[in-house]
C-alpha cells in the first residue's frame, strides 16, 4: 500500500511517473515482504514460539503453520527466504544505480529491519523494538522509496500521506500480539505486549489506531493530503466497533478475533480511500493512462484480500 501512494503521490503533485520503474518496486517489496514473513516463521520456529501455541488458535494471528505443521522443512523455508532476499536486493541496486543513491541507503535500512525483525542477533521483535521499527520502514520509508523512485527527490507530501499506513501496522501487529501474549512470553518474544501485558497492548492499540486517522486530518489541514483524503475517515465506524470487541474480549484469543478482523478491513479501506484520493485529485489535473497502473496493481493484489474478507463475514453471518 505505501508503495502505490508513493507512486500516486508523484503522478499527484509532481507529474512524474515511469510505469516500469514502479512495476520494478512493487516487485521487489513483494517478494521482500514474502521473505520477511517466512524469516519470520523461521526464527519463530527456531526459538520454539510455536511450540507452545495452543489449541484453539485464532486465524488472524501468529505464524502461517507451514512449519509446526510440517507442511514444509525448515532448512526448505530457509533457502527460499534468502533466495526472494537476493533477488528484491537485486531488484534494489539496479533502482539505486538508475535512479539516485537514496534507493541504496533505504534498500539497507529496509533489508536489516525485515531480516532481524526475528533473526539473531539483534531480533527486534523479541526486544520490543519489532513495532517502531515496521512504523517507519513499512509506512514512510516504503512511501518515501517509491515516490524517490519516480521524481528523484523526497517529500512532505510523500512522507505525510504514507505515514497514517505506518502507524496502522504499528495498531495491527498489537493487536495480533494480544492473543499469543501467553506463548509469546514462554518463547521469549517479549514484543511490547508480551513485556507491558495485555491490557497496555490494548490502550497502545488504541491510540496508535486513533493516531493514523490524526495523522490524516493534520495532513489535510497542512495541505500535505488532499481534502479527498478526509473520506478515509468513513472507516471509522469499522476502527470503534473493533475497540469495543478488542475492549471486551482482549483476555480471549478466540473470542478476540473479529477484532482483529476489524483490523485488517480498518487498514485496507483506509488505505484504499487515501489511493483513490489522490488518484481522483491528480486525475482531474492530468489524465495520465499510466496512472491507471497502481490502481490496476492495487486491484491484482487485493482481490485475495477482499474474498477473505468477504467469505469470513458470510461464514460469521451463517452461524
Amino acid at each position: 500500500m505505501p508503495a502505490l501512494l508513493g507512486g500516486m503521490i508523484a503522478w499527484t503533485k509532481d507529474r512524474q511517473f515511469h510505469p516500469g520503474y514502479f512495476l520494478l518496486v512493487m516487485a521487489g517489496l513483494i517478494l521482500n515482504h514474502m521473505a520477511l514473513n517466512m524469516t519470520d516463521d523461521y526464527y519463530d520456529f527456531r526459538h520454539l514460539v510455536d511450540a507452545f501455541a495452543s489449541d484453539g488458535r485464532n486465524p488472524y494471528t501468529g505464524g502461517s503453520g507451514l512449519l509446526s505443521s510440517g507442511l514444509i522443512h525448515p532448512e526448505r523455508m530457509k533457502e527460499l527466504f534468502i533466495i526472494f532476499y537476493i533477488v528484491a536486493i537485486g531488484i534494489g541496486v539496479f533502482l539505486g544505480i538508475m535512479r539516485g543513491p537514496f534507493i541504496l541507503f533505504l534498500l539497507a535500512i529496509g533489508f536489516f529491519c525485515a531480516y532481524f525483525y526475528t533473526a539473531p542477533p539483534i531480533k527486534f521483535g523479541y526486544r520490543g523494538l519489532g513495532e517502531m521499527a515496521q512504523l517507519l520502514c513499512f509506512g514512510p520509508g516504503i512511501g518515501l522509496g517509491a515516490y524517490y523512485v519516480q521524481t528523484q527527490r523526497i517529500s512532505w507530501e510523500a512522507f505525510w500521506g504514507t505515514l497514517p499506513f505506518g502507524i496502522m501496522l504499528f495498531s495491527m501487529i498489537t493487536i495480533n500480539e494480544i492473543p499469543d501474549y501467553a506463548e509469546d512470553r514462554k518463547g521469549g518474544k517479549l514484543n511490547l505486549v508480551a513485556r507491558f501485558g495485555r491490557e497496555v497492548g490494548v490502550w497502545l492499540f488504541i491510540l496508535s489506531l486513533l493516531s493514523a486517522y490524526g495523522a490524516i486530518l493534520v495532513g489535510v489541514l497542512l495541505e500535505k493530503i488532499p481534502p479527498l483524503g478526509l473520506l478515509s475517515l468513513l472507516t471509522l465506524p469499522v476502527t470503534f466497533k473493533t475497540i469495543s470487541v478488542l475492549k471486551t474480549y482482549y483476555q480471549d484469543p478466540m473470542k478476540i478475533a473479529p477484532a482483529n478482523l476489524g483490523m485488517i478491513c480498518a487498514h485496507n479501506f483506509t488505505a484504499i480511500l487515501l489511493i483513490f484520493a489522490y488518484f481522483i485529485e491528480g486525475f482531474r489535473k492530468d489524465a495520465l493512462i499510466a496512472s491507471f497502473l497502481p490502481l490496476a496493481v492495487l486491484v491484482v493484489l487485493y482481490i485475495p484480500v477482499a474474498k477473505l474478507i468477504g467469505s469470513t463475514l458470510i461464514l460469521k453471518k451463517n452461524r
